[in-house]
């Protein structure tokens, strides 16, 4: 399978927070919450909820794995839209060391050895091994040489605080544009696979 992300991102790289809740993640101090809500245009959330349909199979990390088990997985309007329909319908792995009893259906908990568990995974014949969100989760996979191609939906928003995708200081990575495009309300699609590293001008 082929290991896809897709996260929402500011222009200043954070990740933190996106969701509908002002207080879904409040750690270190975080207080803009919410930074994503309405902020794309029906063709963007088309593509969003397509996305999700032609997965294989999802990957977590844990915090995310649990917003998405309390909402896509619990709340009866939710697991009836498409993109429910698709989490609910499709096998789902966690990458985790503390979660032991998943309430999840047909969710398994990977084992601690990670890059060989999803090695196995990317290993199957078909299909895409797919990561929203799991902002930990995804900069450790593009550590490790994991990632196969990143969808970055990039909203007009600088927020000046918060957990970026990408640290400080880290491994530097060139990538490959496959797609670009702006929506009507200005949030940007790229899609990038990894490419290797960058080069640089001789010193």
């Amino acid at each position: 399978m082929k290991l896809t992300v897709m996260t929402q991102i500011t222009v200043d790289g954070v990740v933190q927070g996106n969701g509908g809740a002002s207080d879904e993640d409040r750690r270190n101090g975080f207080e803009r919450g919410g930074w994503a809500m309405g902020a794309a245009d029906d063709e963007t959330r088309t593509l969003i909820t397509r996305t999700y349909q032609r997965a294989g199979a999802f990957l977590f990390g844990r915090r995310t794995y649990e917003l998405f088990a309390g909402s896509w997985g619990a709340i009866d309007e939710m697991r009836a839209r498409p993109i429910g329909v698709a989490l609910n319908q499709t096998p789902k792995y966690v990458a985790s060391a503390t979660l032991t009893e998943p309430r999840w259906a047909d969710t398994t908990v990977l084992p601690s050895d990670l890059a060989l568990a999803i090695g196995e995974l990317k290993a199957k014949p078909a299909g895409e091994l797919q990561v929203h969100g799991s902002g930990t989760l995804v900069r450790w996979l593009l550590e490790n040489d994991l990632v196969d191609e990143m969808t970055l939906l990039i909203v007009p928003v600088v927020l000046g605080q918060g957990t970026r995708l990408f640290p400080g200081t880290g491994p530097d990575m060139a990538l490959d544009l496959v797609e670009s495009r702006a929506d009507a309300k200005g949030v940007t699609i790229q899609v990038y696979r990894p490419a290797g590293r960058p080069h640089y001008a001789a010193g």
